[in-house]
């Protein structure tokens, strides 16, 4: 059942971003989906955790919110970086990551480093060591709004949540 949706969801993919429907080319598209998808059975990598598609639909909420986030972040750092005074005060610090899977995690480090002014250095032992180019940035990060709404794409509180 994975490997199906996983060979629609490629063909969708090809289809919506290459635009060509013509025959021949949507043969040769569905030809590669499915030797992806065979490789990728091959390598036993069509699994739970690799593909949840569960999640897809929490993640329609998750990403316009992140954009948001990048958009607003992008506007900080400009101004910091414009700024006479270019006032960065970079700091490494360590968060919590609440996520219960791998995936999550990873989702929510991405989501940092692809967030203006915060790079994700290292995911271990449960948490992000994350460098932020002033200490507004690691505000934000150390609110833990994202950490929330990490946990909620993958189905359950965060430890802030379950502890309050």
């Amino acid at each position: 059942m994975r490997a199906a949706l996983l060979f629609v969801s490629l063909a969708a993919t090809w289809l919506l971003w290459s635009g060509i429907f013509k025959p021949q080319m949507i043969l040769y598209g569905a030809l590669s989906c499915a030797l992806v998808v065979a490789i990728a059975l091959r390598l036993e990598i069509v699994k739970r955790e690799v593909m949840p598609f569960e999640i897809a639909p929490r993640l329609l909420v998750y990403v316009p919110w992140l954009a948001w986030e990048i958009v607003k972040s992008n506007i900080t750092t400009a101004r910091i970086v414009l700024s006479p005074s270019l006032p960065i005060q970079p700091q490494i610090f360590r968060v919590p990551a609440s996520q219960q899977s791998e995936l999550a995690q990873v989702i929510y480090a991405n989501s940092i480093t692809l967030t203006p002014g915060t790079i994700t250095l290292d995911v271990r032992n449960g948490s992000l060591l994350i460098h932020s180019l002033s200490p507004e940035f690691a505000e934000g990060v150390e609110s833990g709004e994202m950490d929330r709404r990490v946990c909620r794409i993958e189905g359950h509180a965060s430890r802030s949540e379950a502890a309050g």
